[in-house]
């Protein structure tokens, strides 16, 4: 998951020099041609006729409206504290799964969640009188990843991995095509370089988290996926110069115990179904 987290701090640098639109319609698109020859590798023809394809497209919007929305966010809020804002995703799978999926969850799980909020609470200090705008658009951010791995979900007993992750490239990069012109300005070189880099290391990320996810339980992962929190931090200190006081750094803590909790948890509950059947 470091590869995420690095992708976050170019996108970060990026702003210096691009509107956040612009930056993720070119890391959309470039998603898209590098992973098309291995859909088309994996699936054939049939990557291109995807199922269910009006959920690919609400997908891949949601994809865009999570970028763009974590682009804009991270120029304002440290990077460590960003990512772990993001991080609020599990804990609202866990809210949304019973509506959206139908699924029980653990009783014990729910003190993960408490904990969870809790820990995004430390980090963002909300204040009621000043509420800081750039970091509940990274909140929104986590918001649409949520709903994502929800579809995902639903999508991926009846679709390849792959083929709904080009879907997504495209129908985000589709969705976000109408607002370019207006952003497009001439920068210097270095940008385009930076967003090559982005574009394989975007994809790369893609693969071993499917590879990854078809391997393994999300409990047994879950350790290694909050590994991204815990690059950040080295990255936010690295090449941006900040790093989390106190209260922050308590609240990542705390995000990240209670995520691996929560999957293991879950774990459990859904080993039990199985023998029971």
């Amino acid at each position: 998951m470091a590869l995420a987290a690095i992708t976050g701090a170019i996108m970060k640098m990026m702003t210096a020099e691009m509107n956040p639109v612009f930056i993720a319609w070119l890391r959309f698109a470039g998603y898209f041609v590098l992973l098309l020859p291995l859909a088309l590798w994996r699936s054939g023809m049939q990557a291109l006729m995807p199922p269910r394809p009006v959920i690919q497209i609400i997908r891949g919007v949601l994809l865009a409206i999570g970028n763009v929305c974590f682009i804009i966010g991270v120029q304002y809020v440290d990077f460590a504290d960003a990512i772990a804002l993001i991080y609020v995703y599990p804990f609202l799978m866990i809210l949304f799964a019973p509506l959206v999926l139908g699924e029980r969850i653990a009783r014990s799980a729910w003190f993960g969640v408490i904990g969870g909020f809790t820990g995004v609470v430390l980090v963002m200090r909300p204040d009621p009188f000043n509420l800081d705008i750039y970091a509940m658009l990274i909140v929104m951010t986590g918001l649409m990843i949520s709903f994502q791995m929800l579809i995902n979900r639903k999508l991926g007993v009846i679709a390849d991995p792959i083929v709904i992750s080009l879907w997504g490239g495209l129908a985000a990069t589709l969705s976000l095509t109408p607002f370019v012109y207006d952003v497009w300005i001439p920068v210097s070189d270095w940008p385009y370089m930076l967003l090559i880099i982005l574009s394989i290391i975007s994809a790369l990320a893609q693969v071993f988290m499917v590879m990854a996810f078809t391997r393994g339980s999300a409990g047994l992962l879950a350790p290694f996926t909050y590994s991204e929190i815990v690059s950040a931090v080295v990255i936010g200190l690295v090449f941006f110069g900040t790093w989390p006081d106190i209260l922050a750094l308590s609240g990542i803590i705390l995000i990240i115990a209670s995520g691996i909790l929560v999957a293991r948890l879950q774990d459990k509950l859904t080993l039990r179904r199985r023998e029971k059947l």
